[in-house]
């Protein structure tokens, strides 16, 4: 029986998030809806762990909706005029431009087309945590292509190239600088970086029966998702794994968010409408600038999955269906999903802890509820 509360009018969501866990092999799992700077929906069900029910407060891993909160500093600092998204990188990071990189923007980073999809370097687990060495390591390698010209995926590099602009500027890493700005001054339980007192409040990853196979720890994806073979995936219950507190603790910017459904929503919630009456941190103009699209169909792999890229969110697609063009958002591969739109004033999340697949169908059935509610 679903736990939290419901305003008038959302009654849908509700029904559809109590269907989740008979139509799919739901573990644990919580929804959080903001209408208007408000919440409207909160609700959560099942096991954080075995024997440990989710509550309010649970938080999970929810990988790249990382890329979101990072994407909302970044549009901040635009939107501030203390970062041009259209520069080139090297004028706030000089030692960037090394092999060939000094053309590559911001921009392209956000739209994953800046050719530096994954590190030519192999590190180690150790010298991930520590930051530099993968800093030092993308200033030493040369595209993989003309940057502007196509894009990939460039998963935990988005976070790490974005992430050291970032600290060029304010003098902070991102999980800290988005604390600062965002989620400590709004009390959000959304973090890169989880701080080792809410890990009694941390659900336990598992993956469900009948996830498909992973690719060759040699194909391009899996070195992308894996930094090179340095970090397991899904690789839930081995050292440096999902579930290990080590990970989770480390500033890993492009996939290593750890939040509750209402942390995620409130962000998307501050960024398009503000909440409970504070001032939304994203004007329509720089909504309208995100909501662009950079990216889409085939990419360097020849490879499409239907997905639309504007400069660092996910736009509306067959892929990831939302509301309309104003929405923009980002998933996570255990199936986690927030965005927002300021044309419908909402902003959404969705958190499980059983991963099913990368886009799988339960958020989608939460928002498909959504929009009935909405029209």
């Amino acid at each position: 029986m679903s736990q939290g509360w419901v305003d008038e009018g959302f009654g849908a969501v509700a029904d559809a998030f109590a269907e989740n866990f008979s139509l799919f092999p739901e573990l644990g799992a919580a929804v959080s809806l903001y209408a208007g700077g408000r919440q409207v929906v909160e609700l959560w069900d099942g096991e954080a762990a075995p024997g440990r029910p989710w509550t309010r407060e649970t938080v999970v891993p929810v990988f790249s909706c990382a890329k979101g909160l990072v994407s909302v500093v970044v549009h901040l600092l635009a939107q501030e005029g203390r970062l041009d998204l259209d520069a080139p990188i090297g004028a706030y990071w000089p030692e960037f431009v090394a092999a060939g990189k000094d053309a590559i923007t911001c921009r392209m980073v956000l739209g994953h087309r800046a050719g530096i999809p994954v590190l030519d370097k192999t590190l180690t687990f150790d010298e991930i945590a520590a930051w530099t060495p993968v800093i030092t390591a993308l200033e030493e390698q040369a595209p993989m292509w003309e940057p502007g010209t196509t894009y990939e995926y460039h998963g935990h590099v988005f976070g790490f190239v974005l992430g050291e602009v970032v600290r060029r500027i304010t003098g902070q890493l991102p999980g800290a600088y988005f604390r600062t700005v965002i989620g400590d001054p709004l009390g959000l339980r959304a973090w890169i970086g989880l701080p080792a007192a809410e890990l009694p409040t941390l659900a336990r990853l598992e993956e469900a029966e009948g996830r498909p196979p992973a690719l060759d720890p040699e194909h391009l994806l899996m070195r992308i998702v894996t930094m090179n073979g340095a970090l397991e995936f899904p690789g839930l219950d081995v050292p440096h794994g999902w579930n290990d507190p080590d990970l989770l603790a480390m500033e890993l910017p492009g996939a290593g968010a750890v939040a509750s459904a209402s942390g995620l929503a409130g962000v998307y919630a501050a960024a398009i409408t503000g909440i409970d009456g504070s001032t939304r941190l994203l004007t329509p103009d720089t909504v309208g600038d995100a909501v662009r699209e950079v990216s889409s169909g085939a990419g360097f792999l020849g490879f499409d999955a239907g997905a639309r890229w504007g400069s660092g969110f996910l736009l509306d697609s067959p892929f990831r269906p939302t509301l309309g063009p104003r929405s923009f958002g980002n998933d996570g591969a255990g199936g986690q999903f927030a965005f927002g739109d300021d044309e419908y004033g909402v902003a959404f999340a969705y958190t499980a802890n059983r991963m099913l697949g990368h886009g799988d169908p339960r958020a989608a059935h939460l928002i498909t509820a959504l929009r009935t509610c909405l029209h």
